[in-house]
C-alpha cells in the first residue's frame, strides 16, 4: 500500500494517542456504541450458522477466484460496463487517470472507498489538477482536515463535534456551531453544489456479483447514489476478492454485513448497479468503467494467509480490540487499522515496514469471535509473529525477555515469586508520573491459584 519501507512507528504513535484524553474518550464512546448495537443485532439471528455460511461463500470465491473474475468480467461487459484489470496500485491510478483525462474531467465526487485510500488515488488526481471531493460525511471531514480515515466504518471517529464545528467554520466560512443537525446541514449544502457540478463519480464496491456483473454499494447517507447516478461517467474501483458468486449471496450478505458493522438489520441504502443507464431510465451513468485491482491479492490467496481475503470490512474486530480502543486508527499509520489491518498491512506492505504492528495485539481472541466470516485473525497474527522472529525483526532484548518470561511461567515457584514482586513494583511505579509506568495494570486483589486452593 505504501512505497515507504521505513518501519511504522507504532509505539511512538500509540504513546501520543494515550496522552490525548479527548481522543481516548471519543474512542470509548464510539466503540462502546458499536459493540452494544452489534450485540443486540446478532442475538436475534442464528449468528453461528450465518457465520459458517458466510465463511463458506467467501472461501468458495477464493478457491475459484480466477474463474469468478473472468465470469464477472464477461457478465459486466454484457450489460455495458467496461472492465479494466490493474495488477497494482500504480496501474490502477493510471487507469482511472486516463479515463478521467480522456473525458476532460476536472471535478469528481467520490463515495466512501477504502481501496482508493489504499492506492492513494486522491493525491494522484490532485497532481493532475483534478478535484476529487469525498462525499461520505466522515470522509469529507477528514479530507477537510487534511487527515486520513481512522476507522473503516466511521472515518472521523477521532473528531468531536467541537472539532467539526471549528473545522467547518475555518474551511467553509460558516458560523461556528456544535449542533450535529446544523453541521450536517452545512455539509449537505456544500456537497450538493459538488454533486451538481461533478463531471464524474468514483466509488468502490462492497461486493460484486459474478452471476450478473452487478456491483453493490452499502451506505447510510445516500451519497453513494448521488455519486453513481448524477454524473454521466462512473468509475468503480475495487479489489478482486470482493466478488460473490450469485445474486442470492448478495441478499444474504445484505443482512449480515450491516448487523456486524453498525448493528442495523439493513443499511439505509443498498445500491445495486448493473451496467449503464438503460433507455427510458432517468438516472444512472451513461458510461461505467470498472477497475478490478489485484495489488497483492493473488499472492495472498496462494499463501497460508489466504483467509484474510474473506474479510468484508465490517470493522467489528476494530471495535472489540483492546488496543484499537485505546490508540485509534491513526496509530497504525495504515489504510487498514485494527486486527484485520495488522494482517493485511503486513502482507501488502511487507514485514520490513509493518513488523511493529504485530505488537499491536494482546491475542485475546475477541476479534476472531466477532468476525462474521470467521477469519482466524488470532492464528494469522500469531503466524506472522513467528515469521517476524524468523526474519530477524525482533530485538535481542525482546528475545531474552520472552525467554525469561517463558521460564518464569513454566515454573510454579518462579511464577509465584514474580506475582509477589509485581505487587511491590506496582506500588512504587504508580507514584511515577510518567508513561508507561503510570499506566501499568493494577495487580489482582487475589490470585487465581489462591482461589482454586
Amino acid at each position: 500500500m505504501s512505497r515507504d519501507t521505513a518501519p511504522i512507528p507504532f509505539r511512538e504513535n500509540s504513546a501520543r494517542a494515550l496522552n490525548d484524553a479527548a481522543l481516548r474518550h471519543a474512542l470509548v464512546v464510539a466503540t462502546d456504541a458499536f459493540v452494544r448495537l452489534r450485540t443486540a443485532a446478532v442475538t436475534s439471528i442464528p449468528f453461528e450458522d450465518w457465520r459458517a455460511r458466510a465463511s463458506d461463500i467467501r472461501m468458495e470465491v477464493l478457491e475459484g477466484l480466477p474463474q469468478y473474475v473472468e465470469r464477472f468480467t464477461e457478465a459486466a461487459t454484457k450489460v455495458g460496463a467496461q472492465v479494466h484489470y490493474a495488477v497494482d496500485a500504480s496501474a490502477a491510478r493510471e487507469v482511472v487517470a486516463s479515463i478521467l483525462t480522456g473525458h476532460g474531467v476536472r471535478k469528481v465526487v467520490k463515495a466512501k472507498s477504502m481501496v482508493t485510500e489504499e492506492i492513494h488515488l486522491n493525491h494522484h488526481l490532485e497532481g493532475l489538477g483534478i478535484e476529487a471531493v469525498e462525499t461520505d460525511l466522515g470522509e469529507y471531514i477528514v479530507q477537510l482536515a487534511g487527515e486520513t480515515p481512522s476507522h473503516i466504518l466511521a472515518p472521523a471517529i477521532h473528531r468531536s463535534r467541537k472539532d467539526v464545528g471549528k473545522l467547518f467554520a475555518e474551511k467553509l466560512g460558516v458560523p461556528y456551531s456544535e449542533d450535529p443537525a446544523v453541521l450536517t446541514k452545512v455539509a449537505r449544502k456544500a456537497l450538493r453544489e459538488k454533486f451538481l457540478a461533478a463531471e464524474a463519480g468514483i466509488s468502490g464496491a462492497n461486493f460484486a456479483v459474478a452471476e450478473t456483473g452487478s456491483i453493490a454499494i452499502f451506505t447510510n447517507e445516500g451519497n453513494g447514489r448521488m455519486v453513481t447516478t448524477l454524473p454521466r461517467l462512473h468509475v468503480a474501483v475495487f479489489t478482486i476478492e470482493k466478488i460473490l458468486p450469485r445474486l442470492a449471496d448478495l441478499a444474504f450478505f445484505a443482512r449480515m454485513l450491516p448487523r456486524s458493522a453498525s448493528g442495523q438489520p439493513l443499511s439505509s441504502y443498498l445500491s445495486i448497479i448493473t451496467g449503464t443507464r438503460k433507455p427510458g431510465e432517468a438516472t444512472g451513468a451513461e458510461e461505467l468503467h470498472i477497475v478490478l485491482l489485484d495489488n497483492g491479492r493473488t499472492r495472498i490467496r496462494d499463501s497460508e494467509f489466504r483467509e484474510i481475503l474473506k474479510c468484508i470490512r465490517c470493522s467489528a474486530c476494530l471495535n472489540v480490540c483492546p488496543v484499537f480502543r485505546k490508540v485509534g486508527g491513526h496509530a497504525y499509520a495504515s489504510t487498514y487499522p485494527g486486527p484485520m489491518g495488522i494482517v493485511l498491512t503486513t502482507l501488502l506492505d511487507g514485514m520490513e515496514r509493518a513488523h511493529p504492528l504485530l505488537d499491536a495485539t494482546t491475542l485475546c481472541g475477541a476479534c476472531s469471535e466477532v468476525c462474521p466470516v470467521k477469519v482466524p485473525l488470532v492464528n494469522l497474527i500469531r503466524a506472522l509473529r513467528e515469521r517476524k522472529v524468523e526474519m530477524g525483526f525482533t530485538s535481542g532484548a525482546e528475545k531474552h525477555a520472552m525467554t525469561a518470561f517463558g521460564a518464569a511461567v513454566g515454573s510454579p515457584f518462579l511464577f509465584r515469586t514474580g506475582q509477589a514482586m509485581w505487587r511491590v513494583l506496582w506500588g512504587l511505579a504508580r507514584h511515577v508520573d510518567r508513561p508507561p509506568l503510570n499506566r501499568l495494570p493494577r495487580p489482582a486483589a487475589d490470585t487465581f491459584r489462591r482461589r482454586l486452593r
